[in-house]
């Protein structure tokens, strides 16, 4: 059962703020633990404020002993009506930076409020100018983290752990994406037009490319999953590339499948050519965008093999 904020004294307010401080403190390890590999220089600043966190919980600690005694009752921030309930991103397989500053900013300023409102009810002169000066130290938290942030921006650091960052996203994300999504858009292209310009159903095309995104989604799927376990290579985990290859490749496929849903077949035709050629963009964008591969090339490769696999599909649909 939660209770209300005002209903408590000063000995269950600093019990709060202990465990308010503590659990502050194991989300910046943790945090710090996540981001460490990535940005190392982010990790270093989580690490000295999880450090400030421990030196308030250990201040707490020593006013609440010598006012109340060695037994601390346990609170915590859900039995207590009015605290924002935290989502743990520190959870989320994939964490970036961004998520953590904006989690971290949120924190403090909750935190700072908390000790703002307690110093109001506190009825003790030294425990009263405890929170206060902790109220502040959470504001100075917070301008302390801007400062690192700009001093590792303006030496470089930051740019750095950013295109370390780049390149493992690139690794574990792009790689795998691209790879289905060119798979699924430039493959799947002879057996839908085939089946289109031999049939001259649109529900007969729909079916055949529904059928031919699915089975090579799947295909390329486990193909991506089980070509490297990512421990040495960096590319981290098999599940997750095998997921992104082959739910990109099941889109490609998809996306010149679906204007054969539309009955007349030559309109549906036009429609399934326009989507080609997005497709084939988009494809072009990410090798120019992602793989540094300049832009004419790309579109050069990624075209003339689509061309071709369509060109194939339409030749052997018409024979």
């Amino acid at each position: 059962m939660t209770k209300s904020f005002y209903e408590f004294g000063e000995k269950e307010i600093l019990a709060l703020a202990i465990s308010l401080e503590e659990e502050d403190g194991r989300i910046y390890a943790e945090f710090a633990e996540r981001l460490r590999p990535t940005y190392p220089k982010t990790a270093e600043t989580l690490d000295a404020m999880r450090q400030e966190e421990s030196s308030h919980r250990q201040k707490l600690t020593a006013i609440y002993r010598e006012r109340f005694g060695d037994y601390i009752p346990l609170l915590r921030r859900q039995d207590v009506k009015g605290f924002v309930n935290r989502k743990p991103i520190w959870l989320n397989r994939i964490l970036t930076v961004d998520q953590v500053r904006k989690e971290i900013g949120s924190m403090e300023q909750e935190t700072r409020r908390f000790y703002e409102v307690a110093a109001q009810k506190s009825t003790s002169v030294p425990v009263r100018q405890l929170l206060d000066d902790l109220g502040q130290a959470e504001t100075e938290h917070v301008e302390l983290a801007e400062e690192l942030e700009k001093k590792q921006v303006e030496s470089g650091e930051r740019k750095g752990e950013d295109i370390a960052a780049r390149r493992t996203f690139v690794l574990r994300v792009v790689q795998p994406g691209l790879a289905g999504l060119m798979d699924g858009s430039v493959s799947t292209l002879a057996p839908v037009f085939a089946a289109a310009f031999a049939t001259r159903s649109s529900w007969d095309a729909f079916l055949v490319g529904l059928a031919a995104s699915i089975g090579a989604g799947i295909s390329m799927g486990f193909a991506e999953a089980l070509s490297d376990d990512g421990v040495l290579s960096g590319r981290g985990q098999p599940w997750l590339r095998g997921t992104v290859c082959g739910a990109m490749t099941t889109l490609g496929g998809i996306g010149h499948t679906l204007p054969f849903l539309i009955p007349s077949f030559y309109y549906a035709i036009i429609v399934a050519v326009i989507v080609v050629a997005i497709e084939l963009c988009v494809i072009s964008w990410i090798r120019h965008h992602y793989m540094d591969t300049p832009l004419l090339s790309a579109v050069f490769q990624v075209v003339l093999g689509g061309v071709l696999v369509f060109l194939t599909g339409i030749l052997i649909g018409s024979a």
